[in-house]
């Protein structure tokens, strides 16, 4: 076996968590080297071109936060900007973004490429070596051995990737990519266990052939709100997606073809995401329903390709043709690209630390798709996350954990290997019982500290979150100090507000608690003695309007945490606790958690149990010592 060079760490996929793993260790000053099966690929976006969206868009603020990539990226290929669920409250406000294809690729790959300690190399990674159970390199396809201290396995779809069209199907990481077939062999005898998921993706259609008068454009926001924090402009023009509904004769052809679908013969055996189902699994599902809505999203500014949200299917390509045309606006659409499925191989959640570090082998970290998650946000938040604990490993320091309360990263993870999954895990704000603290136009205030702490964050960027935050809690001040007296003009434009004239002078601070006021009416009537950015501004009224709510998340979180900190001896024998049920111990056997609070959160155990545990714990905790 040939031996090339030996690594500080290996890093295998260069899709979205590879992207960010590799640049976090190198970044971080680890020799690092990223694998991808084909370096014209990296960062490609295979399914829409879009990052961000409910829930995910925290994803990628927190991801920008710690110091990573995929905002900043996002903001030099966006070309359509829009901050979703303004009507509700800003605990679920998140942003999204269209990106052109080609320049989100570029601007990734120009971002690994001059990135200090950081080696590209196209090649196909068959084999992990692992020795005592320690990893030790990795071995390519041609035999060529790679020695490293940790290796990160970031494969997304790859792992034995089998693509569906109908009742045909072939083997693929991705349309018109090789699948990695040996690493998923070599996962398993390692002794992980894997299960087999499915996704899937819409046609493409040629703009050329769409009769966009018929459809009904949506623009983004103007002007658009980048990403990232750093982010001064959006450098690209903007451009609108177009809305159309299937219809009764759509769901006609689905039917009529559900004969040849690999979803509804057998053929494929991996689970779909439940929350992002195929057009004909909606059909089925939602039979009552007599039309879909889809999103026509435009590829890149230099492309005529549209990517045909809400119509994902794997049925044969006759169907996929005629129900495409059936539908308002696309009764001439060629179709560039066929709809497909893919199944997968990927490995249960639950054999990992919150680290993303597989346990029982030491330096092999997973992160991405490979964990059960579906999105590239997901996938970057622990892509940044494994490249952080990895290279924190080999400083010998200890692993950086988020949790539920500080970050959503922290709650997907989490997820993941306290519950596992056997469906495609999507981030949603549903998941976090903290949401009014995890907001997307906070990350920065939860996060930037610890990204500089372990070395992510510049001192530039720190400095310039200090100053914001010293600028938030000054107008805060100003407004609990200064009062507003009652006068005519105010009193008039109160009332137009529908709410209650002032009688006597009160705080701008119990003025702006009012639903109906915003601070722009603070700011006429009593403006600050400097100039205030409008993030400054919205910040102020945020923590000002929801201080209450606020408050009592943060005391919620406090009395989670005693729960965090009461930690679970590495030796515990949970077996030897009289009270538990084998059911329990099993699943404690299992999950192995790290304290009483991962212990709680796993399915199936009762509070009764963890209150035994808990006696238990405390018990042995207080013969060795400790507390």
């Amino acid at each position: 076996m040939f031996k090339e060079q030996d690594y500080d760490v290996i890093v295998i996929g260069a899709g979205h968590a590879g992207c960010e793993a590799a640049l976090a260790s190198a970044r971080l000053g680890m020799e690092t080297c990223l694998f991808a099966i084909n370096l014209d690929t990296i960062a490609h976006l295979s399914c829409n071109p879009a990052i961000g969206g409910l829930a995910k868009g925290h994803l990628v603020r927190e991801i920008d936060a710690l110091g990573g990539e995929m905002a900043k990226v996002t903001d030099q290929a966006g070309i359509q900007f829009r901050m979703l669920n303004l009507s509700k409250g800003p605990a679920v406000w998140s942003l999204r973004a269209q990106a052109d294809r080609m320049l989100y690729k570029r601007a990734m790959r120009r971002s690994l490429e001059r990135q200090e300690h950081l080696t590209l190399k196209q090649g196909m990674i068959e084999k992990i070596v692992v020795e005592g159970g320690t990893v030790k390199g990795v071995v390519s396809s041609l035999g060529v051995f790679y020695a490293a201290r940790a290796v990160i396995v970031t494969t997304g779809t790859f792992l034995k990737g089998l693509i569906h069209i109908g009742l045909e199907n072939f083997p693929a990481g991705r349309a018109g990519e090789f699948p990695s077939i040996g690493l998923s062999d070599s996962l398993r005898e390692i002794g992980l266990g894997l299960g087999r998921l499915k996704t899937g993706t819409p046609p493409r259609l040629d703009a050329r052939s769409i009769d966009f008068s018929r459809t009904t454009p949506q623009w983004g926001d103007d002007p658009p709100i980048p990403f990232s924090y750093s982010t001064e402009r959006i450098p690209n023009p903007q451009l609108p997606c177009y809305i159309t509904y299937t219809n009764r004769k759509t769901h006609e052809i689905i039917r009529g073809g559900l004969d040849r679908s690999p979803l509804y013969s057998g053929r494929i055996k991996g689970i779909g995401p439940r929350y992002c189902p195929s057009i004909e699994d909606k059909i089925v599902r939602f039979a009552d329903k007599e039309r879909h809505q889809i999103f026509l999203e435009p590829e890149g500014l230099e492309t005529t390709e549209y990517y045909a949200n809400g119509i994902s299917t794997s049925l044969p390509y006759d169907v996929q043709v005629g129900l495409v045309r059936s539908i308002e606006g696309l009764e001439h659409a060629e179709i560039m690209r066929p709809a497909y499925a893919i199944e997968y191989d990927f490995v249960f959640p639950t054999q990992l630390k919150h680290s993303l570090e597989v346990k029982g082998i030491e330096g092999l970290f997973l992160g991405g798709q490979i964990n059960g998650t579906s999105g590239y946000e997901e996938a970057a938040a622990q892509g940044l996350m494994a490249g952080i604990n990895a290279t924190l490993k080999l400083k010998g320091r200890p692993p950086l954990l988020l949790n539920r309360d500080e970050a959503y990263i922290g709650v997907l993870i989490d997820d993941l290997v306290t519950k596992g999954t056997n469906e495609p895990y999507r981030m949603f704000t549903s998941r976090a019982e903290y949401r009014l603290l995890l907001r997307h136009d906070n990350a920065d205030f939860r996060l930037t500290e610890k990204g500089y702490s372990i070395g992510l964050v510049s001192e530039e960027t720190c400095e310039r979150y200090s100053g914001k935050k010293r600028g938030v809690a000054a107008e805060i001040g100003r407004l609990r100090r200064e009062r507003i007296k009652p006068s005519a003009a105010l009193n008039e434009e109160l009332s137009a507000l529908g709410t209650s004239v002032l009688a006597e002078d009160v705080s701008l601070e119990k003025l702006l608690k009012r639903p109906e006021i915003h601070y722009s009416l603070i700011k006429r009537f009593a403006a600050p003695p400097g100039e205030i950015s409008p993030e400054i501004e919205n910040l102020v009224e945020i923590q000002v309007k929801y201080e209450g709510y606020i408050q009592k998340q943060v005391e919620m979180a406090e009395r989670a945490d005693k729960f965090e900190a009461k930690k679970i001896p590495p030796d515990f024998d949970f077996k030897a606790v009289p009270g538990l049920s084998r059911e329990v111990v099993e699943k404690l056997i299992q999950i192995q958690p790290e304290n009483i609070g991962q212990a709680s959160r796993i399915p199936g155990i009762t509070p009764a149990a963890v209150s035994v545990l808990l006696v238990a714990v405390e018990r042995q905790w207080r013969r060795s010592g400790n507390s």
